[in-house]
């Protein structure tokens, strides 16, 4: 059970490019903005360190699970502020060193990781004419849910294309969570139609909060991501979002609310399959 009942959230939004270096440069002044402003909490986007050219790309950035400067930077990021980071995305080498997973580790207030979620659901899709994504050509799929039980509540994570299959927040919920942290890059085809439905459903459908942190903007590769980060609460109600291009969003996490909603409507109780 959480310590804290009422707190700072802070859902970062950037338009990552193919310069590592450039990206941790804006994504410690975004996160440094969120401690700023009070943050606890903080998650930043899918590939917010790396946005290359083609999917092949990750493999030449990829970290070894533990070790690297992406990974270096979360965790010192963490223990500077003070604060729990969800590291958006990292591309980790898979033991042969051909594939990537894409992970989201999380670190605490001291710096030391909490654990790291491995995206399940690859995105292999053709969203329009001519918009094709094959993630399995480089990536490998986790395949374990996880939920960290912290300080400030039960907070489980999923990636991107995750948020499109409710089962993977369902069985978040059995096991507790309070809180749902989404980093994502949807497209802006994608996202028009339906990133904030998505987001909106799952709090409602799981009777929980929802950090969800999209890439935002145009990118030097000519991709178009949609943007719209924001923080949901467990009624659907959006709290604060942003429209597109980098910044921060911070709303207030009460858990107290939380229960009452589920005490007067126990829908997680009712459940029947």
């Amino acid at each position: 059970m959480s310590e804290a009942r009422r707190f700072t959230v802070a859902s970062i939004q950037m338009a990552s490019g193919p310069h590592v270096e450039a990206n941790l440069e804006e994504a410690a002044r975004l996160i440094g903005k969120a401690a700023r402003a009070g943050a606890r909490l903080v998650a930043l986007p899918e590939n917010f360190a790396f946005m290359g050219y083609h999917e092949s790309d990750k493999l030449k950035i990829a970290e070894h699970d533990g070790r690297g400067m992406i990974q270096d930077f979360l965790a010192a990021q963490a223990k500077r502020h003070g604060l729990f980071l969800v590291g958006g995305t990292v591309p980790l080498r898979n033991a042969q060193g051909d594939r990537i997973r894409a992970a989201a580790p999380v670190y605490g207030p001291d710096g030391q990781r909490l654990g790291c979620y491995q995206k399940i659901h690859l995105f292999d899709v053709e969203v329009a004419p001519g918009e094709a994504y094959r993630e399995s050509e480089v990536q490998e799929a986790g395949s374990e849910p996880l939920l960290l039980d912290t300080p400030l509540g039960r907070i489980g994570i999923a990636i991107c294309y995750d948020l499109r299959f409710p089962e993977l927040f369902r069985e978040l919920a059995r096991r507790g969570m309070e809180i749902a942290v989404v980093p994502a890059a949807f497209t802006a085809v994608t996202g028009e139609a339906h990133w904030s439905l998505l987001v909106r459903t799952r709090a409602v459908e799981n009777l929980c909060y929802v950090v969800a942190s999209d890439q935002g903007g145009y990118h030097v590769n000519g991709r178009e991501t949609h943007g719209e980060s924001m923080v949901v609460d467990p009624w659907g109600g959006v709290m604060q979002s942003l429209a597109t291009g980098a910044g921060v969003v911070t709303a207030e996490v009460d858990l107290n609310r939380l229960y009452d909603i589920r005490g007067r409507f126990p829908a997680l109780e009712h459940r029947k399959l």
